[in-house]
């Protein structure tokens, strides 16, 4: 008989396998200290999005404290699929915030046994989702390496990995991957990839040998500058050569590193300091580089400016922009009155991410019924979808076509089921009550 806890009264505790989603708000504490009221506002606008998300996908909230939410599901794939569509519909409505207003979750996603005690789980597999989101940026999703084996063949996501990764009271490394663009093409925030270890030490070894070579140019350059003096083979080679009028050192002819440097002026010329020395008669053709300016006047040549192609593929690459019609949309799905049987209407919602919409919730309590929807959503707000029911067995009820339009936060749309009933719906974006803007105008 179970015990008043609601715990079996069997010594041996209960396990199981479940998919943990956990998170919570980046800098909670900072939005608190700054405004308390319209922080807890805003946050329980977005909770009550979470928790409908949560359900849409056949998620449980088995606990929440402060600014945190965990949440169970059976399906790994259903999870992560949940986690994209909450931070694609929190988007939208952080969007009519301040940036530094703006209450956005991090969600870690984990598979792995946990510990039942009454409607809460505890364990290890909770622990790790806890840890994962504090890897996720925010507004972003990170998930366990148990997950990903789980999914990567079922969801049209880019992940990246972010390599075995130690946290906080957890024995063993986690392998991590984050999030980078859902379903739809949604671009979701990550955090940067660590470099490997071969990646890091050539790195610091290009960076070594860049520091040595300005070392020592900058060195040569100020003992060029302040000891103008031929090197010693370029003496020993003038000494060898045999006297000649022009290699005799005097008051009219110094020596050759003296006139070098010095030329005597010639009236009516450019000055030497913005052209080459005059070539003697009957000499070859060497030309020779004169010093702008004195030593003594002359400074270290300054450093290279970039040329505009190479300032441009500095610029780094920018994130795509995500949908514009990007959110969660419900209302009531109407079937039209006919000669024996009276309008219908029942509840629905979805959420648009990118260029797809999509949809799943149950038909009432106890009924055994889902409604899946599915479609394309065009550049210009057309959408293209189909909506149909199932029971428990997988046998389809209901089935209907719908076309219509996004426009002003509104999705308006016509169709007709397969036995030729027609059929209606407008929905809003974040137009019921449990999703309404945290700052209606």
């Amino acid at each position: 008989m179970p015990s008043d806890t609601g715990t079996p009264s069997s010594p041996f505790l209960e396990r199981k396998l479940a998919t943990i989603l956990s998170a919570d708000v980046a800098e909670f504490s900072r939005l608190m200290s700054e405004d308390e009221e319209q922080t807890l506002r805003t946050f329980r606008g977005h909770k009550q999005v979470f928790e409908s998300v949560v359900a849409m996908h056949n998620g449980r909230v088995f606990n929440t404290a402060g600014d945190a939410i965990l949440a169970e599901f059976k399906s790994a794939v259903e999870a992560v699929r949940c986690a994209t569509d909450i931070q694609t519909a929190l988007r939208t409505r952080n969007d009519q915030l301040p940036p530094n207003r703006q209450v956005r979750f991090r969600i870690g996603v984990n598979l792995g046994d946990v510990l039942v005690q009454g409607q809460d789980l505890l364990g290890d597999g909770v622990n790790v989702a806890a840890r994962l989101q504090t890897a996720a940026e925010p507004g972003g999703v990170c998930i366990s390496g148990s997950v990903h084996e789980q999914i990567r063949n079922k969801l049209s996501l880019t992940f990246q990995s972010l390599g075995e990764r130690s946290y906080k009271n957890i024995a063993q490394p986690v392998r991590t991957f984050s999030v980078i663009e859902s379903e739809g093409g949604v671009v979701l925030p990550s955090p940067k990839a660590p470099e490997s270890p071969r990646v890091a030490k050539t790195v610091g070894i290009a960076a070594a040998i860049v520091v040595l070579v300005a070392g020592s140019y900058w060195a040569y350059t100020k003992i060029a500058l302040n000891n103008p003096q031929p090197p010693q083979e370029q003496l020993t080679t003038a000494q060898s050569q045999p006297n000649t009028p022009a290699a005799q050192p005097s008051v009219d002819n110094p020596p050759a590193s003296t006139a070098a440097l010095n030329p005597a002026p010639v009236p009516g010329s450019v000055p030497s300091g913005l052209a080459p020395a005059a070539k003697p008669a009957g000499t070859a053709h060497k030309p020779t580089l004169t010093p702008a300016a004195p030593r003594d006047a002359q400074a270290i040549p300054a450093a290279p400016v970039p040329s505009s192609a190479s300032r441009a593929s500095a610029v780094p690459t920018q994130v795509p922009a995500r949908g514009p019609y990007d959110g969660a949309f419900e209302g009531q799905v109407c079937l039209e009155a006919t000669p024996k049987e009276a309008e219908r209407c029942f509840h629905g919602m979805a959420i648009v991410a990118g260029n797809r919409i999509s949809g799943k919730w149950p038909m009432g309590r106890d009924t055994g019924v889902t409604m899946f929807l599915a479609g394309d959503v065009s550049p210009a707000g057309d959408v293209k979808m189909q909506m149909h029911s199932e029971k428990a067995d997988g046998s389809r009820i209901i089935t209907a076509n719908f076309t219509g339009w996004i426009h002003d936060n509104n999705l308006d749309a016509t169709g007709k089921l397969l036995m030729g009933r027609g059929a209606f719906l407008r929905w809003h974006r974040n137009a019921h009550p449990s999703m309404a803007p945290a700052n209606p105008s």
